[in-house]
């Protein structure tokens, strides 16, 4: 499952204020990929702008990777940020997924459900 929210903030204006915004709520940006920029710098032309921002808090990424080394190929989380029909959207993919894909108990599904609940609100941000 995909996780998506639209703003009407033009792209470039969440782009500048991801990296504030992601402060606020305990997360930092390890870094963003402009997908149309390495495309066209490897000769294909990509006709939709699609930055892809990796967030990251500390805390909860030792926590999940001491827990079980499998959810590491979940992080770190990433939010894709692209133009579709007029809008901006804000893409993550569901906590829920991941989740289900390993074995935890509750405490660890209810912590790792509490930062997911951040990364909605920063994504809602905009």
């Amino acid at each position: 499952m995909i996780y998506k929210t639209q703003t009407t903030y033009p792209i470039e204006t969440v782009k500048a204020q991801m990296e504030a915004k992601a402060k606020s709520l305990g997360f930092g940006i390890l870094g963003s990929y402009d997908f149309q920029k390495i495309l066209h710098n490897k000769g294909f032309e990509l006709k939709t702008q699609i930055t892809v921002f990796e967030i990251c808090n500390p805390p909860a990424a030792n926590m999940a990777l001491n827990a079980i080394a499998d959810i590491s190929v979940y992080l770190p989380c990433r939010i894709s940020v692209y133009e579709q029909n007029g809008s901006t959207v804000l893409a993550t993919i569901g906590i829920e997924d991941i989740l289900n894909a390993v074995d935890v108990d509750d405490d660890f599904r209810e912590h790792m459900s509490k930062i997911f609940n951040n990364l909605r609100a920063l994504m809602n941000a905009f």
